[in-house]
Parts: C-alpha cells; structure tokens; sequence
C-alpha cells in the first residue's frame, strides 16, 4: 500500500508553479513550501508541474531545485521529482559508475518493478544515456556478476498470476540440486531466476521448501559476494517488502546512516507500497519506520522524508 498523501482537492497546476517559484525567491529558499507541495503530488501531477513551470517561466524545475537545495535533502527531492521511469533510469545509471556493491541497485530495479515498469526504465535509460541499460551493465560488470545481471535486466517476464505446477516441481529440482553443489552461477539458475514470473517462482520456491525441508534462502547464507547478489535476486522478486525492509535497517541501523539507500527507498516505494514495508519494518525492528528515521535525521531531509512516508501529523 502507497504512504503518498495527496490532498482532496489539489490547487492548480498553475498555482503550484507560482508557488514554487515563490519558494526560490527572496531570502533564502522556503523549503517548507516545496514540501508540503512536492510531497504531497503523484507521478503525473508532478510531470505536470515540470512541463508547466518550463512553459510559465523558462526554467527547468530540477535545474532550479539543484540551484536552491543542498545535500541529502537536495538528492531526495530531487529524485523524488522524476518520473518513475526516469527515475530508474537515473539510478541505474548511477550504480553502473560506482563499485560492485552497487550491483545491489540493478537488482533491486531489474527485480521489484513489475514487466512493464522495467521496460520503461530501459526506454527511459534509452532516451537519458543514448545507449542501453543492458549495453552499460555488459561494459561496467565481469564474471558471475555479468552473467546474472544482464538478463535481469533485460528481462520481460510474464506478469499475470498463472502457474504451472508440474513446472514449478521440475525447476525446484533444478534449483535444489545446483544450490546443493554450491553451483550458484549455473545457466540453469540464472535461466530460471531471469525469465520466469513472480508467481511461477514463488510457486517454485513454495514447492522447494515443502519438498526439501528448508527455504532456499538458507542455502544462499555463504559471505560470497555473488550468493548475496543472488539472495537480493530471489528477495526482490519473490518477497520485496522484505528485501525493502532489509535495505531500511541496514541504512538506519549501520554507524552513520547510509542517505543514498534511505534516499532511494523512500522515493521510489512511496507511491507503490511503502506502507506495507513501513509496517514490516515495525514488525522486525518493534520500533515505527517514523521514529527510526526522526531518530537517525533531522532538518528538511527529515521532514521530506516524513511527508513522503505519510506521516507528517503524528
């Protein structure tokens, strides 16, 4: 469930705009303003503002924005401010440059957006990169790293809720019997993580436990960088309020809070089912996702985040 909150009757597009400008004006920048009206704005609303504010004023909003703002809140309003698509397409872009820890990314995208969303940040990466995602991550990745990445993200899977049981039992074999020879890399695991859909592979997954004893993510518990990668892979198509809930601790819980995880998270669950992970976050750490990020933030990136969680008035 979405934690987005967008007021009953919304000004106009024009209004918004006007009251954006006056934000950047003056003395000093009204970031409480640009809160209380970037937060509270769906996707298409804020396209709109976008394309409004260009035609009112000559001005790229974002351009504007990275003028008047600094650091992690700058970042987050910023990338909350993109279209969904372009969104991905920017934070795709940003792991391709930065070390393997960042294949975590590309896994997140590749696997908790559903079929369509993750061609559209391919058409997006397309337009914003004049290359393609699959071609970056092919340059940027070697090894095993490569050989997962790659069809993950070039991936179009079936997104509807049909199964094939007899195929479920076959590839949990499959999967069992590679997992059990630590052979994590195996054409066949990859073929079957890549291509099947979410509901094909729970339906596996379910079947392996039952017929094997042990969830198959008790089996992908060695330190290697590859398996945890792997791990995500499975977490993220399968279980992605649970992976989303892990991103969160480690980003809050770890010494010095990581803002760019946080960051990503926030914007890109708001308006899908951040909620839901809020809640699982409670469940796990006893302890609301409100006051963990009060606790580990403050200023504008602080209320940014809260207004995006829902939560402003508690």
């Amino acid at each position: 469930m979405a934690s987005l909150t967008v007021p009953a009757e919304v000004p106009s597009v024009a209004e918004d705009c006007e009251q954006l400008r006056s934000a950047f004006k003056g003395w000093g920048t009204n970031e409480k303003l640009i809160i209380s009206i970037l937060a509270h704005r769906n996707a298409a609303q804020r396209k709109l503002i976008r394309q409004t504010y260009a035609e009112t004023f000559g001005e790229d909003l974002l351009k504007e924005l990275d003028r008047e703002l600094t650091h992690d809140f700058e970042k987050l309003v910023l990338i909350w401010t993109l279209d969904p698509s372009e969104r991905d397409a920017y934070l795709a872009k940003e792991a391709t440059k930065r070390w393997t820890k960042s294949n975590f990314v590309l896994v997140e995208i590749a696997c908790t957006r559903s079929p369509k969303e993750l061609v559209l940040a391919r058409e997006a990466y397309h337009a914003r990169n004049k290359k393609s995602l699959e071609e970056d991550v092919a340059y940027h990745t070697t090894g095993d790293h490569r050989k997962l990445l790659v069809p993950l993200v070039s991936s179009y899977r079936y997104g509807g809720d049909e199964v094939d049981l007899r195929l479920a039992k076959a590839e949990s074999k499959v999967l069992h019997e590679k997992i059990s020879n630590k052979a994590y890399s195996d054409d066949e695991v990859i073929r079957i993580l890549a291509t099947r859909s979410k509901a094909q592979l729970n339906a596996t997954l379910n079947h392996y436990k039952d017929e094997y004893g042990e969830d198959i993510l008790k089996q992908l518990e060695d330190e290697d960088e590859f398996v945890a990668l792997l791990r995500a892979t499975i977490k993220g198509l399968v279980y992605p309020e649970h992976y989303f809930v892990e991103v969160l601790r480690d980003a809050i819980n770890r010494r010095g809070t990581e803002e760019d995880h946080l960051t990503r998270v926030i914007a890109t669950r708001a308006e899908v089912d951040l909620k839901t992970i809020a809640n699982e976050y409670q469940k796990r750490d006893s302890i609301p996702l409100r006051r963990a990020i009060a606790k580990d933030t403050g200023g504008d990136y602080e209320n940014m985040l809260v207004a995006l969680l829902g939560q402003e008035e508690e």
